[in-house]
């Protein structure tokens, strides 16, 4: 192989590459649209996070234990 071949490989894998994570963006944005639509998660009450940090705040979501017999 010579180096125009190499560095040709590179550009093809470097665009590639640059698609695949736009795709993959795109489509974790779309999951995160989806969801904020049909009310399985608000946003919103993540983002007040930083503003409500004591300890003795209420939590964002409910914990509920994996495990009954813990209790």
């Amino acid at each position: 192989m010579n180096m125009e071949t190499i560095r040709e490989l590179q550009a093809y894998g470097y665009i590639l590459f640059t698609i695949f994570l736009a795709v993959i963006l795109y489509s974790y944005l779309y999951h995160l649209y989806r969801d904020e639509k049909t009310g399985t998660r608000n946003y919103e009450k993540y983002s007040d996070i930083a503003l409500h940090d004591n300890i003795d705040d209420a939590p964002v979501e409910a914990i509920s234990p994996l495990n009954k017999e813990k209790d």
